[in-house]
């Protein structure tokens, strides 16, 4: 089985001053149209592109002086934003229905920064990479009018990826810290699915252990967890200080999620590798909602909500995806009050923070890899339910 792998690739633009200026124009422009069209699209609760293509393109186009492309491309972005939105709301993300914090997200249409991404097309950005090297020029539209051979450079091999495929897809322009950015999606090499002939290798995810697998190997986030504390008392005492601490505080705001993610990376590459090495497949528990279902003391609550859960499943997902390496989500229920040698539940099974000790049969284990082993154990039952529907119970009629 073939899959398609979106992936995005991180460039930055070297523009001269003139052409640093045209670039901060247009996206004062276009965030300005952006916000603009969503307060119509608010008023009339129009938020289907086609309907407010229909009602808003030409005055948007008159208004702010776009050109066609960018202004589908400025209503594309603006529909996004409002799917975005509801979605959340549905998810109840934004508190009940009649809740003060729901009702102003409600009634108060989306506003987007003056340097807020924009995206473009082929049509408004052109690539000229060359063969080799890792520099290169793109042409790409400005209310200025187009710019051309703009200045680009990046890791080779994010542009040999660029070189290598026909088609660039959506790419955003970014401004930030001062430095200008294109982030373009593209379909990265396909890999064939490979069947998990050797099972699942489960792995449990955690706070105190990031990840924790079947094979007994522990990530652990003491690490993790002392550089956010570390950052957050040096943020603490910053934001007390002068307004040049504060500028400061803003340069290292972006620092933690860059560390955070290294980590998370490195964790989803071994894990990955290791499945691919033994021709398994990995099976993830579903942490969906976790925030809202999880009840934490107070000095446990940020921790629980500064650690990015989605990320590391995110990662998983797509590098198993280039590897050709099958992954599953499980319930996570009981899976951690679960004896995996004999089957027990019994929420007296776990003994500590850490430590498992089944009230039947004695087995006695570390908590987190006792989780991994049921959560792969599921993950098997999953693919054969995916894979093999008819093998699936059926219920009798009543």
């Amino acid at each position: 089985m073939m899959i398609n792998v979106k992936q995005v690739v991180q460039v930055r633009l070297l523009p001269t001053p003139e052409q640093a200026s045209a670039l901060g124009d247009t996206l004062r422009a276009c965030n300005a149209a952006a916000s603009w069209l969503s307060e119509r699209m608010h008023t009339d609760q129009a938020f289907r592109k086609f309907d407010v293509q229909k009602r808003l393109y030409t005055e948007l186009r008159e208004r702010f002086g776009l050109a066609a492309q960018p202004a589908i491309r400025v209503i594309g972005k603006t529909v996004d934003a409002y799917t975005t939105l509801r979605a959340g709301l549905k998810a109840g993300n934004y508190g009940p229905p009649g809740s003060d914090r729901r009702r102003k997200v409600e009634d108060t249409p989306i506003r987007f920064r003056p340097q807020a991404g924009q995206p473009f097309d082929a049509r408004c950005l052109s690539w000229q990479l060359g063969d080799t090297g890792r520099d290169g020029t793109v042409s790409i539209w400005t209310v200025a009018g187009r710019l051309r051979a703009v200045r680009i450079v990046g890791n080779p091999g994010h542009l040999a990826l660029l070189r290598s495929r026909p088609a660039i897809g959506e790419t955003d322009l970014l401004h930030r810290d001062g430095v200008w950015l294109l982030h373009a999606v593209v379909d990265s090499p396909e890999a064939a699915r490979q069947e998990p002939a050797n099972g699942f290798l489960g792995v449990d995810l955690g706070i105190v252990n990031i990840a924790t697998t079947s094979d007994s190997d522990r990530f652990c986030g003491s690490r993790l967890n002392r550089y956010r504390e570390r950052q957050n008392r040096i943020r603490k005492r910053l934001q007390a200080k002068t307004s040049s601490a504060r500028r400061l505080l803003k340069k290292r705001r972006r620092k933690e999620a860059r560390f955070a993610a290294d980590v998370n990376h490195r964790i989803s590459k071994n894990i990955v590798a290791e499945a691919e090495r033994t021709g398994r497949g990995i099976a993830v528990e579903e942490l969906t909602g976790i925030r809202a279902r999880v009840r934490l003391r107070k000095p446990q609550r940020a921790t629980l909500h500064s650690w990015a859960f989605a990320q590391l499943g995110q990662f998983l997902t797509y590098k198993a995806q280039q590897a050709g390496v099958a992954v599953v989500q499980v319930d996570p229920a009981y899976t951690s009050q679960t004896c995996h040698a004999c089957g027990h539940v019994d929420k007296r099974n776990r003994r500590s923070q850490a430590v498992f000790q089944c009230g039947r049969c004695d087995f006695v284990g570390h908590v987190d890899h006792n989780a991994a082993h049921n959560i792969a154990a599921r993950g098997v039952v999953c693919w054969g339910e995916v894979m093999r529907p008819d093998a699936a119970p059926i219920l009798a009629a009543s």
